[in-house]
């Protein structure tokens, strides 16, 4: 009991502050073959990418949308011109 309350005190592994390990949700390779083995349904162990693709994805629909408003502006702006 002492040991895990000192291990809590000290703030964890070294290994968690050092970056070292493996990148991902599960860390441990004998859990990642237990559950490819056991059926389960697959887990994207690599929250990181999904999140960047996320992140990709939404600049390049504001993208989109900056352009799709200049264009409707520059339309817009044509047309008031051509009535006066």
């Amino acid at each position: 009991m002492l040991r895990a309350l000192l291990h809590l005190l000290s703030g964890g592994s070294s290994r968690r502050r050092g970056g070292s390990g493996p990148q991902g949700r599960f860390r441990s390779a004998q859990f990642t073959s237990f559950m490819a083995q056991n059926n389960r349904r697959r887990v994207d162990t690599d929250l990181l990418d999904a999140v960047l693709r996320s992140r990709r994805m939404l600049r390049h629909l504001l993208k989109l949308a900056l352009a799709g408003g200049g264009a409707w502006v520059v339309v817009e702006s044509a047309r008031a011109l051509s009535i006066f």
